[in-house]
């Protein structure tokens, strides 16, 4: 794979806390990750047996071929350069990935932007050199991360920009130039398991928790044993601690019918803390603009 600038720690922000991470092939960033990250267990996945480096669980291996020996839901992070560029099946390893990260954790990588314009200047020249290389379009990408179940894609540009002349040249023969795409050389993705009002809900909360609120709250939404139901769903949520806007998250991303739901809750129990719920689902509708949020 070709070398780029190591710039995907872009992506890390003082508010992660990643406790094992995974670096696919780019030891450049290993040094980094432990200053970053010190009481990280750091895991290092590649074919070159050349490289060693301490402190570090280094597995000789290619990813592409071979499956990876962790156990599922272990990594908080999972990031390597051009990871998705030179393999045969993409979408078989972006959710390969994706089963080894926690539901909090994400998988950042970075993909080359056939739309560059070095790329279609080379392609109006008649030269093509990307054999056995994937090139990728924004959109493309995007799309083969969210079938691959991860639920939110960030992304950053890299950039290098065109000879005036040239990008004219290339916007006159109709090549739309949206976000500066034309002078995008690579883009940088950040791809989530879950939306970050879940995330937190998934941090603070147990699998079995979130497993066993989830079935209350469609029993209560397709009006299952309503009585009993609503009372379940309030003693998890005063045992538990659970916050209205968790609450109200929660429930937008499991509940079809919430109308039905908040209905029904409201008729067999007098709870004041059911309308705090409703508003803040409420305000994450508005947030998104009536399109579905989680």
């Amino acid at each position: 794979m070709e070398d780029i600038k190591p710039s995907l720690l872009q992506f890390i922000s003082g508010e992660d806390f990643f406790k094992t991470i995974l670096v696919v092939e780019s030891a450049d960033y290993l040094a980094d990750l432990q200053k970053i990250f010190p009481s990280a267990e750091i895991f290092f996945v590649t074919a070159n047996e050349d490289l060693n480096f301490p402190d570090v669980k280094t597995f000789f291996m290619d990813y592409r071929e071979e499956k990876l020996p962790f156990a599922e839901e272990f990594f908080d992070l999972i990031i390597g350069d051009l990871t998705l560029e030179v393999v045969t099946n993409p979408q078989d390893i972006a959710a390969g990935f994706s089963t080894f990260l926690k539901q909090t954790g994400c998988f950042v990588t970075s993909f080359r932007n056939i739309r560059h314009w070095k790329v279609l200047e080379r392609l109006m020249r008649g030269v093509f050199g990307g054999i056995v290389s994937r090139f990728y379009t924004r959109t493309e990408f995007e799309r083969l991360l969210y079938a691959s179940f991860y639920k939110e894609v960030q992304l950053l540009p890299l950039k290098k920009n065109a000879p005036p002349e040239l990008l004219e040249r290339l916007i006159n023969c109709g090549f739309d130039n949206f976000d500066d795409d034309l002078q995008t050389e690579f883009w940088l993705i950040r791809a989530s398991r879950s939306m970050p009002e879940l995330s937190l809900l998934k941090s603070m909360f147990t699998k079995e928790i979130r497993a066993d609120f989830s079935r209350i709250l469609h029993r209560i939404e397709y009006d299952v044993e309503i009585a009993d139901s609503v009372k379940k769903f309030w003693q998890i949520f005063d045992a538990e601690g659970i916050f209205p806007d968790y609450a109200a998250a929660f429930i937008r991303s499991v509940v079809i019918h919430r109308e039905n739901f908040y209905k029904n809750v409201k008729k067999y129990s007098a709870r004041p803390e059911i309308e705090e719920i409703i508003e803040a689902t409420e305000n994450l509708y508005e947030f998104d603009n009536g399109n579905r949020l989680l």
